[in-house]
């Protein structure tokens, strides 16, 4: 299982997210203030408006949700109309750089990725997270260490929910070669067996996009690899990093398909919705579309925890809801309740997001464990009910570090998925490989030390 140390036993790196709070100011909002210190409510007056960017959210009735109703009701108990704009996931990196560079645009900007590199133009939302504790108790370390720079002692965004990334497979041609999935190695054997009797391969991706690079960071941490250690120094150059990169190599050889080395991020999905796959890692978009399309194969892929590996049972989170608000925004106080606001009626968002969502704040979903063991929309009724243990084997980008400016850079220049790539075309040796990218992780880290980020 991954686990983490706390905060409380680091006093210069790993910052204590009640000593930052305090240090900031914040120490009146933290659990056990005082209960009538309170951030101001957002004023009543002349009628505001409240700008959200969020993507295309793969559950499309979330969006529904979202847009239509629970803005426009937040909105009208807040005298404030609020403006929804919706764009592919693909296209948040350089809609957030157009805002920047115009110094305008929405109050409050979603990124599916911690988003240190963009610190210096966010707020500090060190009081949000306070208000959010005092009101519904501790976040998941998950959430802290995705949006905290420990160095700086600031919060460049505000993390209230994350997407895991478990095991999706065709349970029918697991069985029939008499393998279960649940480690990297079974995987490897039974992956390659079915694909011997039925010319059907394993997916993982090795393309530059979020789901291949999410995959890979997973085998990685499973095998004891990471690009950083717990005190954000760059250790890609491993004898683990190296047995993660080998195993890869022999899993594409033995069991996967040329495809994966030009997959975008929804490749996957339609890979197993297809019949054409029987396994890939991936939020649970690849069964709620199978349900509510009627799609044939859906009631045929089931769900895992993620794989074990030689060293631990890990999963990288598949997307991290990461919301900023810019430091230009026109309505910076409307953005700070908004959120605070959603964190409490999370239990909705939950549901709309028909589970894809996990709550950052376990406590706004206190029944969470009832719903995903009975969902009248899945096949078996129970499919979901493997994610109840998920935060104890899901981790954040970094780990087992924080998600600091290096690693956000390394993540989008595809550093990791190249590396993995060259290897299994038979182009690198894993030596080769994990040289040229440690040089280019070594880069990256020295920029941002220079930059004083870390």
């Amino acid at each position: 299982m991954a686990k983490h140390k706390t905060r409380r036993q680091k006093r210069t790196d790993l910052i204590s997210r009640r000593k930052f709070l305090k240090t900031a100011g914040y120490s009146a909002l933290a659990a056990g203030a005082a209960t009538n210190l309170l951030l101001p409510r957002y004023a009543h007056g002349r009628r505001k408006t409240l700008k959200i960017l969020q993507w295309n959210h793969f559950v499309p009735a979330y969006d529904e949700w979202f847009n239509n109703v629970y803005t426009a009701d937040w909105g009208a108990r807040n005298d404030t109309d609020v403006v929804v704009d919706n764009v592919g996931m693909t296209s948040l990196n350089s809609r957030a750089a157009a805002e920047i560079s115009a110094q305008q645009g929405h109050d409050l900007f979603m990124f599916l990725k911690p988003s240190p590199t963009f610190e210096d133009h966010a707020i500090d939302h060190g009081e949000i997270y306070g208000e959010c504790e005092r009101r519904y108790g501790q976040p998941m370390e998950l959430a802290i260490k995705s949006t905290l720079n420990p160095k700086t002692g600031k919060y460049f965004g505000f993390s209230c929910s994350y997407v895991p990334d478990p095991v999706n497979y065709r349970k029918d041609l697991w069985d029939d070669v008499g393998v279960v999935p649940q480690s990297w190695e079974e995987i490897r054997q039974g992956g390659a067996k079915i694909k011997q009797k039925h010319g059907i391969p394993v997916g993982i991706g090795l393309a530059s996009e979020l789901d291949s690079n999410m995959a890979l960071r997973s085998i990685m941490h499973s095998f004891g690899a990471s690009v950083q250690n717990e005190a954000g120094e760059p250790v890609l150059k491993s004898a683990a990093t190296k047995e993660a990169i080998k195993f890869v190599k022999a899993l594409y050889d033995e069991a996967m398909t040329d495809e994966v080395f030009s997959w975008d991020a929804s490749s996957n999905n339609r890979f197993l919705l297809a019949g054409r796959g029987s396994l890939a890692l991936n939020a649970i978009s690849i069964t709620r579309a199978g349900e509510s399309k009627k799609i044939p194969v859906a009631d045929r892929i089931w769900l895992s925890q993620a794989a074990q590996g030689p060293v631990r049972r890990i999963g990288l989170i598949h997307l991290m809801d990461s919301y900023v608000i810019w430091k230009f925004s026109k309505n910076i106080e409307g953005a700070k309740q908004f959120l605070i606001d959603y964190v409490g009626d999370f239990r909705q968002a939950f549901v709309a997001s028909k589970f894809y969502n996990f709550p950052c704040f376990p406590s706004s979903v206190p029944d969470i464990n009832d719903l995903i063991a009975r969902d009248p929309t899945a096949n078996p009724i129970d499919k979901y009910k493997v994610l109840e243990d998920v935060s104890s084997w899901t981790t954040n980008l970094g780990y087992p570090g924080y998600a600091n400016a290096p690693i956000d850079e390394i993540f989008s220049s595809w550093v990791i998925s190249q590396m993995f790539a060259e290897v299994a075309r038979g182009k690198m040796t894993p030596d080769e490989a994990m040289n040229v990218g440690d040089r280019e992780v070594r880069a990256a880290f020295d920029k941002w030390r220079l930059a004083g980020k870390i």
